[in-house]
């Protein structure tokens, strides 16, 4: 019979660990930053398909979606300025990550959109 050593029974352990927190910790940040693409992408279809929304319409639109997005409430805070090259639609929030270890992530969103006439 051959001895066999202890460690080697172990040793896909640690690494499998790793991936697993780092899968835990990720999964965060992904749906963070898919919730800002999301949000982008509608401000995206309301400047280039809205034409009878007026901007109360449209703010109150962009509350409504941050809140099914489950995005901090100043996210909703939507800016809409037009000039006479267009109109541009922002808005500017923060999420923030929790860490292993009680530490913190804040990640700083910008999503905006512009069409010009």
């Amino acid at each position: 019979m051959v001895a066999r050593r202890g460690g080697s029974t172990l040793g896909c352990l640690f690494p499998l660990l790793i991936a697993a927190v780092v899968a835990y910790v990720g999964s965060d940040f992904v749906q963070a930053y898919i919730r800002n693409y999301r949000f982008n992408d509608a401000m995206r279809q309301e400047a280039n398909f809205s034409t009878s929304a007026n901007d109360e319409q449209v703010m109150s639109h962009f509350r409504a979606l941050a809140d099914s997005l489950q995005l901090p409430q100043n996210a909703g805070a939507v800016h809409i300025s037009h000039t006479g090259e267009g109109t541009v639609i922002w808005s500017d929030y923060s999420v923030t990550i929790p860490l292993p270890l009680n530490h913190e992530k804040t990640i700083e969103f910008h999503p905006s959109s512009e069409k010009s006439f």
